[in-house]
């Protein structure tokens, strides 16, 4: 029997009304993930439905580790697709009560038309039919995003790229969906770190500028997003575990700088003074550009040191860190992006979901504009380890008390995986319910054109609007 019915996920009948008629079909627009560009240039062939399905997904790889998986059979090299298949085929049914049950069978639905629940009983069934499909429907990257009805997707990209398959997936007249590189410097804020001058000569280079002092560095970066804005950028990301603003004067973050270079020990205010200037000079160098300057933080990362030796980062060891000086250090930040007249369109992903209006009352603080930019500051969708219904539901809850819900730019797939689009059906379906709950309560009125307007803007336009640069209107 089919688990994944016209009703899932929402039991108010307003909600799957609302979802049916004015969610269900729109595009999705994916401003921020983690796709290869190189994959979609290249139209990669999927091999089969391990490499598709498990290769680099950190959130199954940790479901199968929490069911006595060995890792032998999740990342090792040695053991074959089907081996792997067969240990999340026996995991799924241990999945229930957690988002992969529903994303699995969301997955196994939309791509492949298959109703029943993965179990070690069907596996091997179950990866023969996959297989045979993915090889006679030649299941490509284009392929899936082209089932997914993906209108652009942002990926994530670091300064020094050549962007050399954005361009070339641009020149492409045949594929309809628009890729844009997004703007990662993570490397740069990274003073105290033993490859840190490495990693400015190496910026330098790219950008054919020497440098030796902080605004050399700026100046290289600035060349770098003006490269990327001229390749169609309209976001920068930034991965921080925690947000302590500490002004610096110019003398001081030359210092600092010098330091970092020779690989000299930075006390933890020279590193929070050189990062709280370093975002303070890009906010303003977005802003010239109408970018979007995003700021993912809370994550405590690599907490495994034996299998960060062995696997690497974003293997699946990271969690959510907790923190008491975020709301003061977000805020000073703000001010100080406002003080120096660049405070761009932002938007803060908060990881801890105790802070979800904490941080939707700061943004509050710095909404005022003069080009009619409705909600510039967002608070993002459930991030990570929110995006789960209870997640998703607390961030909606919190941006309706702190802000304004019908402005929220709405969900990304944050994910590597190309099967990852029925996360937004996911969370279509919830928004839906959410919304539905409160006009059957009488707490949002039954006028189909406002709820028409709101869960429309909030699925697809919205993002659109928000992520069009003013120069482009």
């Amino acid at each position: 029997m089919a688990f994944i019915k016209k009703d899932f996920m929402i039991t108010s009948e307003t909600g799957q009304h609302l979802y049916k008629k004015y969610a269900k079909d729109l595009p999705i627009y994916d401003y921020h993930c983690h796709l290869s560009p190189e994959l979609i240039a290249t139209d990669y062939q999927f091999e089969d439905i391990t490499d598709v399905w498990l290769s680099g997904d950190h959130y199954k790889w940790r479901a199968l580790r929490a069911n006595g998986v060995p890792e032998s059979h999740i990342t090792g090299k040695e053991t074959s697709a089907k081996e792997k298949f067969m240990e999340w085929a026996q995991t799924v049914p241990n999945t229930v009560g957690n988002p992969l049950f529903h994303w699995t069978a969301l997955e196994l639905k939309r791509y492949f038309d298959i109703d029943d629940i993965l179990t070690a009983d069907n596996g091997e069934e179950i990866f023969d039919q996959l297989n045979k499909q993915i090889q006679e429907k030649k299941m490509t990257t284009r392929y899936f995003i082209n089932q997914s009805n993906v209108a652009l997707i942002g990926t994530t990209d670091s300064p020094e790229d050549s962007l050399e398959f954005h361009q070339q997936i641009a020149e492409d007249d045949s594929f309809k969906t628009k890729v844009v590189p997004s703007f990662r410097p993570d490397k740069a804020l990274k003073v105290n770190d033993p490859a840190f001058n490495e990693y400015v000569q190496l910026i330098g280079k790219v950008a054919d500028k020497k440098v030796n002092k902080y605004q050399d560095f700026v100046d290289a970066l600035a060349q770098r997003i003006a490269f990327f804005d001229s390749v169609g950028t309209v976001a920068s990301d930034h991965a921080l575990e925690e947000v302590n603003y500490v002004a610096a004067t110019n003398e001081e973050i030359e210092a600092i700088f010098a330091k970092g270079l020779k690989g000299d020990t930075l006390t933890a205010q020279e590193v929070n003074q050189y990062t709280s200037r370093l975002l303070v000079d890009l906010a303003k160098l977005y802003a010239d550009y109408d970018w979007t300057m995003q700021i993912h933080f809370g994550a405590l990362r690599n907490n495994n040191t034996k299998m960060f030796e062995t696997l690497g980062p974003d293997t699946g060891f990271d969690s959510i860190r907790d923190s008491s000086n975020d709301a003061s250090g977000l805020n000073r930040l703000f001010d100080a992006m406002n003080q120096n007249n660049g405070l761009p369109k932002m938007i803060i992903y908060p990881l801890n979901p105790t802070q979800f209006d904490v941080i939707g009352s700061a943004l509050a603080n710095f909404q005022s504009n003069d080009k009619g930019i409705k909600s510039k500051l967002q608070l993002g969708s459930g991030w990570w380890f929110n995006d789960t219904e209870r997640g998703m539901r607390a961030q909606m809850a919190a941006l309706s008390d702190q802000g304004l819900l019908m402005n929220f730019v709405g969900m990304l797939t944050d994910s590597r995986s190309f099967l990852s689009y029925p996360r937004h059906e996911y969370f279509r379906r919830i928004l839906c319910q959410f919304i539905g709950e409160q006009v059957d309560a009488g707490k949002i009125p039954n006028d189909e054109s406002l709820l028409k307007t709101l869960v429309q803007n909030i699925c697809y336009y919205n993002a659109v609007n928000y992520f069009t640069k003013n120069t482009d209107k």
